[in-house]
Parts: structure tokens; C-alpha cells; sequence
């Protein structure tokens, strides 16, 4: 667990926290798409939906729409190999959240998945990959399913032209504000970090996350020590039925069914022909 006092804007739990903030999260989407918003709502996934991608381990850091369109925007600190498939399971779970809302497919609305990369996931060198999907015989030609993804390699700011897309890259590499706007958001991370609640949730938060990995081990633990029990089963009814032993006596013997000694027993005994 890290130390409240060392969290910065891009830690998970902190920008999911500093994000709530409308005026910040209108300021991360205008700076990174290149437009304007007047209002955002934030969207709470359906109960239907929720438990599909947190059994995953998956969850949106934020997912937001404006009029016509929906943004799930993750914070990413280190590199996924499977980047591709996950993006593309957000995608679904974005698109069954709007039709559990009651959407057909005609009104499913434009959605973009952007991910805020302290790294460069496909070591190009690039500041930011746009994704969109073409016809493979008419590549000028675009299935436009309404979809996009993008990928900000904050590693790369200096590359980047745009003034504001900059210093917001450059914050997020070095967590040193150089903007107007970036200074309000590391203030904000500051003053978080002394709120009592946030302060309770983030401890609670992690004790739970503790204690799931805590009963995932011992889970697994019981789990390998009853199939190590059974294999141990297993080997010696085959050296029994090796042995001559009675079939019956071997399955009483070994708390097996006899069933299995039987099927141990056609499966052994060929070779032995």
C-alpha cells in the first residue's frame, strides 16, 4: 500500500478522487481531445453491469459523458501486454451499460477509451495513437462503428506541439506543474491527502483489496493441498492395483470411489498385458 502522503495525480485512487472534480475532468478531456464542453455528467454502471468487469479485476477510473458521446479515461502507470483485448473489453462493457439503460443499437453514442500513459505502450516514441478501424480491401475507407481509443504517452511530451496537451504530458511525467492548470490539480492532490474521509476511504479501500488477495492465498493454499491429497490417492491405488490388490479394497482404502480405481485400473493394467 502507498503511503497516502506519496500519492500523486496519477496513483488510481487519487485520480479517480481529483476526477470527480467536474471542472477538472471538463479541463483533462478539452485538453487532450482538443475541443470544448459545457457539461459533463458522470454515469454509475448499471447493477446488471458492474459485477461482469469487477469479478475481472477491471474497473473504470472515470466514465463520463456529455450530450452525445461517453469517455472512460484510465490512468495507466505501467505497461499491459494485453492492451488491445482490454480496451476492447471496455468497450463492451461500455456498450452493454447503455443498452441495459434501455438504448437500442441505432442510439448507442459515440464512445472514445482513453488511456493517460506514464509509459509508452507501443514504444513508438509517439505522444499520442489514435486507433480507428478500416475496410483491409479499402484502407482510405473507415468502419466507423462510432468508436474510438487513445493512447497518451506521457514519456513523449516533449514531442508534442500543442502548449496545454504539453504541460498536461509533462505534469503527468514529472508531477511538476507548469500550468495554470496543472497547478490547480496538484493542489488539489495536496489537499486531498489531509481530507479525513479521503483519508478513511483510501485505508479502507486498501484493506479490503488487502484482504481479497489475503483469501485469493488461501484459497489457492487449500485448493493445492487437496489436489496434492488426491494425487497422493491416486499413485498409491496404482501401486495397489499393480500390487494385485482387490479393486474394492483399494477404493475403501484410499477413500476413493470405485469408479475411479476401475478407470485407474483399465488404464494401467493394458500395459501390463
Amino acid at each position: 500500500m502507498k503511503p497516502i502522503e506519496e500519492l500523486t495525480f496519477t496513483d488510481d485512487y487519487m485520480f479517480g478522487e481529483i476526477m470527480k472534480i467536474e471542472e477538472i475532468c471538463k479541463g483533462v478531456i478539452e485538453r487532450l481531445l482538443h475541443i470544448q464542453i459545457e457539461k459533463i455528467e458522470y454515469i454509475t454502471l448499471q447493477k446488471e453491469i458492474s459485477p461482469f468487469y469487477e469479478t475481472r479485476g477491471v474497473r473504470f477510473d472515470v466514465f463520463v459523458k456529455d450530450s452525445d458521446k461517453v469517455y472512460d479515461i484510465e490512468m495507466q502507470n505501467r505497461k499491459y501486454a494485453d492492451i488491445e483485448k482490454r480496451t476492447r473489453y471496455y468497450q463492451a462493457m461500455i456498450d452493454m451499460d447503455m443498452l441495459a439503460k434501455g438504448a437500442s443499437f441505432r442510439e448507442l453514442k459515440d464512445s472514445l477509451i482513453i488511456f493517460i500513459c506514464k509509459t509508452d505502450l507501443f514504444d513508438l516514441g509517439e505522444p499520442c495513437y489514435k486507433t480507428k478501424t478500416i475496410f483491409e480491401n479499402y484502407p482510405d475507407r473507415i468502419f466507423d462503428d462510432r468508436t474510438q481509443k487513445l493512447f497518451y504517452n506521457a514519456s513523449a511530451y516533449k514531442k508534442e506541439t500543442d502548449e496545454e496537451l504539453y504541460k498536461f504530458l509533462q505534469f503527468i511525467s514529472t508531477n511538476k506543474p507548469e500550468s495554470e492548470f496543472t497547478k490547480e490539480i496538484f493542489e488539489r492532490v495536496e489537499t486531498t491527502k489531509i481530507n479525513e474521509k479521503f483519508r478513511s476511504d483510501y485505508m479502507r479501500c486498501n484493506i479490503r483489496d488487502f484482504d481479497i488477495r489475503e483469501e485469493g492465498k488461501t484459497e489457492g493454499i487449500t485448493i493445492g493441498e487437496a489436489k496434492g491429497r488426491r494425487d497422493a490417492k491416486l499413485e498409491a491405488a496404482k501401486n495397489l492395483i499393480d500390487l494385485g490388490v482387490s479393486l474394492d479394497i483399494i477404493s475403501k482404502a484410499q477413500d476413493l470411489p470405485l469408479e475411479t480405481v476401475q478407470q485407474l485400473a483399465d488404464d494401467i493394467l493394458p500395459t501390463h498385458l
